[in-house]
């Protein structure tokens, strides 16, 4: 009789496990926000700020590479590899797969192995020693008897598996699972931020190296002035009116410069601190060459608006924690439904050592247990109720950050555009005042003119170059927050 309980309790486990394919609560579907044909679309600016971007291909990944700067790169690589806000993210993200890992183990049987030996004493007048009063005269010699010290010998093993009647074991996972994709998407973010970071500091540092030149250029050529501005009051040229005035715009310009090195010092610590370097620690390898400026910027080439603006990292985290939210809702409304856990378990338990391991020590237990839940006040139906209210949150945090995404594309192209255009027309002028340049340097040399109009002539072009540095550093920050505004995240060394 006993074997054919036994074995009905076993069929009747085997019997419920086809019901552990129950998933309660919904399923996640991703939205499918609405996005343009081409990057001419969903845009606010003028039309003349309007230009095709190629959709032929996507941007590398290692977008700073088309500078063709090896400093900048070697920064770049630096400071993706040693950047603590990096590490941070990545620590982050592997917590979330260890995570991932741990919520499947609830699916899992249970079993747990245990041994023991203890020194025990019955106490003679506790409760398991009443029965001895009814005995009579052998009362007392029972109880000392029991009350004896001996020791006991114990050991085996348990086992335990509750069943996902209703998904719960899947939808944690599920839920940890969009947890790492968060994660994995922040960390993407993180590694944007950073390569963004140094490649702003560094165009700054260039673009401040660049006008540095071109301010010691312009106090010599006004010292010159102030020279022969002197010998003409000397001569009863000109008088000290005008060498006063000449003398204020040279202190000027001197008084600029300090203000100008200390920004140079500023962005080569800026760039120290996001590689993890000390102050000076740089200042061979960025000031070296300060004064180069590369000219030219590559072509866009975006790729298709849908595929960039839903790849951004902070749009796939945000769908990620929607996802999670909504796997949320499947755990608590499982909690509303019974549980059942099969166990069982197997024990050898003797007082006296050498018969430990005899059969006749055995002791074993087998069956499912079930768990009803009757009242809790509301608790767990208030649960459910605020993982809904949490998903719908989640689902309006996607929408706006979709938008956000569209509004900075929308920014990011028209400032490119608009700088671009303007460089086009700096460009111009550069090589306007150059022509004018040679031809008043053509009048001096044919004795036409005296050398102020040289002068002059040169600190003209000398400012329209000044502003031409100032349109390329901005041009170049303009194609920084163009990559950032695409979500255009370098790729991590491990994985390429």
């Amino acid at each position: 009789m006993t074997s054919v309980r036994t074995i009905a309790t076993i069929a009747f486990g085997f019997a419920l496990v086809p019901l552990t394919g129950c998933t309660v609560g919904p399923d996640f579907v991703a939205p499918q926000p609405a996005a343009p044909d081409d990057w001419t679309s969903w845009r606010s600016a003028d039309p003349s700020l309007v230009s095709e971007a190629a959709t032929d291909g996507a941007m590398p990944q290692d977008w700073w590479t088309l500078f063709g700067d090896p400093v900048l790169d070697r920064l770049e690589k630096d400071a993706l590899a040693a950047s603590p806000d990096i590490e941070t993210a990545a620590l982050h993200y592997a917590q979330a797969r260890v995570q991932l890992e741990g919520a499947g183990a609830a699916g899992l049987p249970q079993v747990n192995v245990s041994a023991g030996v203890a020194r025990n004493r019955l106490s003679e007048y506790g409760a398991s020693t009443r029965l001895f009063d009814a005995i009579g005269s052998d009362r007392d010699a029972l109880a000392k008897f029991l009350a004896q010290p001996y020791t006991l010998y114990r050991g085996g093993f348990d086992a335990g598996w509750e069943l996902d009647l209703w998904g719960k074991v899947r939808r944690t996972i599920e839920q940890a699972g969009a947890g790492a994709t968060q994660q994995q998407a922040l960390l993407d973010l993180t590694r944007l931020s950073v390569a963004s970071e140094v490649a702003r500091a560094y165009f700054d540092l260039r673009t401040t190296q660049h006008q540095i030149a071109i301010s010691q250029d312009d106090i010599a050529l006004l010292q010159d002035r102030v020279r022969l501005v002197t010998a003409r009051v000397d001569g009863g040229l000109d008088n000290h009116v005008d060498l006063e005035r000449e003398s204020a715009t040279l202190n000027a310009m001197r008084g600029a410069l300090p203000a100008l090195k200390a920004g140079e010092a500023l962005q080569i610590n800026r760039i120290a601190v996001l590689l993890g370097k000390h102050p000076g620690e740089l200042n061979d390898e960025l000031r070296a060459g300060g004064a180069t400026v590369h000219s030219g910027l590559p072509d866009l080439s975006l790729g298709m608006p849908s595929r960039v603006a839903l790849g951004r990292p902070d749009v796939r985290a945000s769908l990620a924690q929607l996802h999670a939210a909504t796997a949320g809702i499947g755990i608590a409304t499982a909690d509303l439904y019974p549980s059942i856990r099969l166990g069982g378990g197997f024990n050898l338990e003797s007082y006296q050592r050498d018969n430990l391991f005899d059969w006749a020590s055995r002791s074993w237990s087998i069956g499912p247990s079930l768990d009803l839940p009757l009242f809790d006040g509301g608790r767990r139906r208030t649960v459910v109720k605020l993982r809904k209210l949490q998903a719908r949150e989640a689902a309006v945090g996607y929408q706006q950050t979709v938008l956000k995404a569209w509004q900075e594309i929308d920014d990011a192209l028209s400032g490119y555009t608009s700088e671009r255009q303007q460089n086009q027309r700096l460009t111009a002028r550069v090589q306007n005042t150059a022509s004018a340049l040679e031809l008043v340097e053509a009048r001096y040399k044919a004795g036409a003119l005296n050398y102020l109009p040289v002068i002059d002539a040169k600190r003209a072009h000398l400012q329209a170059m000044r502003d031409l540095a100032d349109n390329e550093g901005r041009l170049r920050m303009r194609f920084v927050a163009l990559n950032k505004a695409i979500g255009n995240a370098p790729q991590d060394e491990e994985a390429r």
